[in-house]
């Protein structure tokens, strides 16, 4: 149990991370520079079926677990890069991201994360990146789920560092189409990006809050968003009454809401997308998002095969490679913060 302590414990504990970190710091696996599917074959050769096994327990008691985790690689990739700064807790170092707007009381599966992170030290100590199981537990989750499989690029490191400011800007429920288009434009991702990635929808949960603007007050008009299906908005008023609590939640996909396939933009075509960022992809009158609806509606397999390339793209946003970063044994604080959020140090004793 961990006590908070000004001991040279606390100082020990601190060098056994530093020293840890100097011996992976060392391996031959963390010296090179790019992403690549093998790269855990001799130093972890069991790293996904472990992270497998874990999610697969979880989602026995939340269905909810696999678009979360998912949800996860994708905000940290949109915040400096694939390197799992959304994982770190506040540190007096640290302004965590996950109090940004868009996370906070929002970003969920942490937990998962950690146990993980643990099942994978006591593996393969030292050697796989809290960036990197990001990247495996999005595309187990999806495989869960009934979508595709992919091989995931691997040898991300962890960042030292968290930027809350860039947090704020994540795209949001509530965006038109071209504020969402220069987002992904930003990061180096396309318009067939943006809507095959959206189409990671077709399973989770949304809380009110993020889609109640559309059902009573829509743009200030006093009425509901025309785009809302007028029974849908009836149903959706039931679970979200006006000035009740918006964080109640309901199913993105409201035809098969625990299945990864292409049911979310069948959703769009009859104006039952939930989330307004949803409904736009296909409600904005000659936009090309429409034709690339269109294209996933009638075909599965063809949005599978646009999503798949789109994580990878995804999943190569600015990775940290090399000798960059760290490999953290804790992933929500970096290997030499010995200090909680409250500043003091901590020991093992």
């Amino acid at each position: 149990m961990l006590q908070k302590s000004m001991s040279s414990s606390s100082s020990s504990f601190c060098t056994l991370l530093i020293g840890l970190l100097f011996v992976v710091l060392l391996g031959g696996s963390l010296s090179h520079g790019q992403l690549r599917t093998t790269f855990y074959d001799t130093t972890c050769p069991k790293v996904s079926k472990i992270v497998r096994g874990i999610i697969k327990e979880a989602l026995k008691k939340d269905a909810r677990i696999g678009a979360s985790l998912i949800r996860l690689h994708f905000h940290d990739c949109f915040v400096n890069g694939c390197d799992g700064s959304l994982l770190l807790n506040n540190s007096a170092t640290i302004e965590s991201e996950k109090e940004a707007l868009p996370n906070n009381n929002s970003a969920r599966g942490f937990g998962v994360v950690d146990d993980i992170k643990t099942a994978l030290e006591t593996a393969c100590p030292a050697t796989v990146s809290c960036a990197d199981i990001l990247a495996i537990a999005a595309e187990e989750s999806v495989s869960l789920a009934g979508g595709p499989s992919w091989k995931v690029s691997l040898g991300r490191r962890d960042s030292t560092t968290a930027n809350r400011t860039a947090a704020e800007l994540l795209p949001g429920p509530t965006e038109d189409l071209p504020s969402l288009k220069k987002k992904f434009s930003n990061v180096g991702l396309d318009t067939t990006d943006l809507v095959a990635l959206s189409g990671a929808h077709t399973f989770g949960r949304a809380q009110c809050r993020t889609f109640n603007n559309r059902l009573y007050n829509f743009s200030g008009s006093g009425n509901p968003d025309p785009t809302l299906n007028t029974t849908y908005l009836s149903t959706l008023k039931g679970i979200c009454p006006q000035n009740g609590d918006t964080t109640v939640v309901t199913n993105l996909d409201l035809t098969t809401p625990d299945v990864f396939d292409n049911k979310y933009f069948s959703n769009l075509k009859v104006l039952k997308g939930l989330l307004q960022s949803d409904q736009k992809l296909f409600s904005t009158t000659g936009d090309e998002t429409v034709a690339i609806v269109n294209k996933f509606t009638a075909n599965q397999t063809a949005f599978f095969a646009s999503f798949v390339v789109s994580m990878i793209k995804m999943g190569n946003i600015s990775p940290l490679t090399g000798t960059a970063g760290e490999i953290r044994l804790n992933c929500g604080k970096v290997n030499d913060d010995c200090t909680g959020s409250d500043g003091l140090l901590y020991s093992s004793t």
